[in-house]
């Protein structure tokens, strides 16, 4: 569905306004969790800049189906995406694949130093930019300050300390009638469960990768016992039975209703459970680092969405301020203050405005910056796929053979990386 932004969204319908000296530009985004921080985004530029016009064409919310979408448009070479948001794994596909135009001359190397480095590193491809981010995600551990205090608890610093904790609250909560799960995570198959299970991995010594040979680590052991503490502890234990079809909103709506002890999930969650409006506890929520196994070190995956510009547009000139607009340390603070989004520019990290709203940004600012990205290919979405549907099988039968499975996916990630230049 098309939504057109024009000031405050005056146009009485959705098809292109004629206008002598107007340009319009077709931006293909995803349903925001805060549409109203979007609005005065848009107002805001059309105030600014009349000349130019953006029709939003908002896709699906799930990251999975909103690539298949953009997608299918670049490979046609639509004329109904000039600039479109990406996460921060589709860079280097999309730049392989000649659907994304440079961004170096809209985006020179005196802006760049202004982000957070890994956020450009992500978006680079055989040394040309390609995206700009527009906020950064990492995975972190929501919790409920109160519960913990309640039973005498701190903060869990291991997987093990965190699955004690929530089996015993959940335990005294039921003995006084109240029913609530110990974790809420994502676990569908879809990308997002490639974003949890990779802190799991890593947090045990393992990862998707071998850092040394390139080849798939997987069935090595540590990420072998990875897999299976989150199918025994986590899936067959703590969480409820429905968290295999949870993607981000449902984890967090468990969560929002004080029904779940702790929860993964991203930054944005913080302004959203602390608002008495849309959390039945607010107030109740603190964040801090994920937990790892013993012996072992917290990390978190990196996330993010870029902006980006077809390769096929026609209104690349237009486009390119609107891209930068997106870009700017104005627009990411609006998305700080208004979506809790963290944002790429450093400079935000010491805004006092910022950091009144969200100040966890303080205490978690080196978790941003530390965040461990996933495998940087022109093949990921393969690789994820064979990922998505080893970690689903992984950990949804009881009866399944870890072990067997990770070998037989790791056969297909190395055929796959053999066909890498």
């Amino acid at each position: 569905m098309l939504l057109c932004f024009l000031g405050m969204l005056l146009l009485t319908s959705c098809g292109e306004k004629k206008e002598a000296g107007v340009t319009t530009i077709r931006f293909v985004t995803w349903k925001p969790n805060q549409p109203e921080a979007w609005d005065e985004i848009f107002r805001i530029f059309h105030q600014e800049n009349p000349a130019i016009m953006v029709q939003a064409e908002t896709g699906p919310h799930s990251s999975t189906a909103f690539h298949d979408l953009l997608t299918q448009k670049l490979k046609n070479r639509s004329k109904d995406a000039d600039v479109f948001l990406m996460d921060v794994i589709w860079t280097a596909e999309f730049a392989a694949a000649g659907w994304a135009e440079p961004l170096d001359k809209v985006m020179p190397q005196t802006e760049r130093d202004r982000f957070i480095r890994s956020a450009i590193v992500a978006n680079t491809y055989d040394g040309l930019l390609y995206g700009i981010p527009l906020f950064i995600d990492s995975g972190v551990l929501f919790y409920r300050k109160d519960l913990l205090a309640k039973y005498g608890f701190y903060p869990p610093r291991t997987w093990d300390e965190l699955v004690h904790q929530a089996r015993t609250i959940t335990a005294g909560e039921a003995a006084e009638a109240r029913e609530i799960s110990g974790f809420s995570g994502q676990f569908k198959q879809y990308e997002g469960l490639v974003c949890n299970m990779l802190e799991y991995l890593l947090g045990n010594g393992g990862d998707i990768l071998s850092p040394v040979s390139g080849r798939a680590a997987i069935a090595e052991q540590p990420s072998v016992d990875a897999v299976r503490f989150v199918r025994d502890s986590i899936i067959g234990g703590i969480a409820p039975k429905g968290v295999l079809t949870y993607q981000e909103p449902e984890s967090l709506d468990l969560f929002l209703q004080g029904r779940a002890v702790f929860l993964r999930s991203w930054p944005y969650a913080w302004e959203i459970a602390n608002d008495p409006a849309r959390s039945q506890i607010a107030g109740k929520v603190a964040l801090a680092k994920l937990p790892h196994f013993a012996g072992g070190k917290s990390y978190a995956t990196l996330g993010g969405w870029q902006v980006g510009i077809s390769a096929f547009s026609q209104k690349k000139e237009a486009a390119g301020i609107f891209a930068r607009f997106l870009g700017s340390e104005r627009t990411q603070k609006i998305l700080a203050l208004r979506a809790g989004r963290a944002p790429t520019r450093t400079a935000l990290y010491t805004d006092a405005e910022v950091l009144a709203a969200n100040p966890h940004f303080s205490d978690m600012k080196e978790v941003f910056l530390s965040a461990y990205p996933r495998p940087r290919s022109p093949l990921y979405p393969a690789l994820s796929n064979i990922l998505q549907r080893y970690f689903s099988k992984a950990i949804s039968d009881r009866n399944s053979d870890i072990q067997r499975e990770a070998e037989e996916a790791t056969g297909e990630i190395d055929r796959l990386l053999s066909l890498t230049p």
